[in-house]
């Protein structure tokens, strides 16, 4: 299938490893011209290096925090216009709720919900002026299957979802068209670190407490990155249209609901 994004250009977040890598290669793959922002500047130009050399498409890199004014300048600086907007953060830390302090729900929030508003708003007007855009928030399957243990994102992100299901349904009209991507178990370097206590507990692998992890998902393993991208493809493509302001679950089936 034709996606239909030759020529496009997108700011992908947080795109030096994981899920955001993940998305990177996929728009390059259909000939999406790419910045890409990451705090680690050397894994950043790592991973442009290997977008270029296996698409060829142009690929700039924007060093910073994402959930900065600053951060964020830099990535704008370098493509005002962009046709796509992938947004991505990192999840605050887990932990107690009687624990958290007002500073880390402050954090949280900045991170996790008013840092992809603020990229929204730097570029929306022009998407609706072009009557074309494609912005897609990563979230966290915790905002349809809350965890305890992450209240701090819960919340955060779940703030998020509010504003994106009014506002995505506002801009539906000129072809700018907005969703949410929930993942799941993937097998990134998050998940490695998330399950090394589980691991060290049990007196396994890592490798064997995701393989652990990953059966008891229906489909007995957690995700892969490129099929995460893969999603967030299409949801960027020009046949994707008529999905608007949609929570789309990528998890295996482990959330057991008969509606989503």
């Amino acid at each position: 299938m034709d996606l239909g994004l030759a020529g496009r250009k997108a700011i992908v977040c947080a795109a030096s490893k994981g899920l955001g890598r993940a998305c990177a290669f996929a728009l390059a793959r259909e000939g999406v011209a790419l910045v890409i922002t990451g705090r680690n500047e050397d894994a950043l130009e790592a991973t442009a290096a290997e977008i270029r050399n296996a698409t060829g498409v142009s690929v700039r890199i924007a060093p910073g925090d994402i959930t900065t004014p600053q951060g964020r300048q830099v990535a704008l600086d370098l493509m005002p216009e962009p046709d796509i907007l992938i947004n991505n953060a990192g999840g605050p830390p887990p932990g107690d709720f009687r624990d958290f302090t007002d500073q880390m729900w402050h954090d949280a929030l900045n991170a996790n919900m008013l840092s992809p508003i603020a990229m929204i708003k730097a570029v929306i007007d022009s998407m609706i002026a072009q009557n074309f855009g494609r912005i897609i928030n990563i979230t966290s399957g915790s905002v349809k299957s809350p965890i305890p243990t992450i209240g701090l994102s819960n919340g955060a992100r779940a703030g998020l979802t509010g504003f994106i299901g009014g506002l995505s349904r506002q801009v539906a009209k000129h072809n700018v068209i907005i969703n949410n991507l929930l993942p799941g178990a993937f097998n990134t370097d998050r998940l490695r670190v998330t399950e090394a206590k589980g691991a060290a507990a049990a007196g396994i692998t890592v490798e064997e407490q995701i393989a652990r992890r990953g059966a008891s998902v229906p489909t007995g393993r957690v995700g892969e990155p490129e099929e995460f991208g893969a999603m967030a493809a299409f949801l960027c493509s020009t046949q994707a249209g008529y999905i608007v302001g949609q929570n789309i679950l990528l998890d295996g089936g482990s959330f057991n609901a008969t509606l989503g």
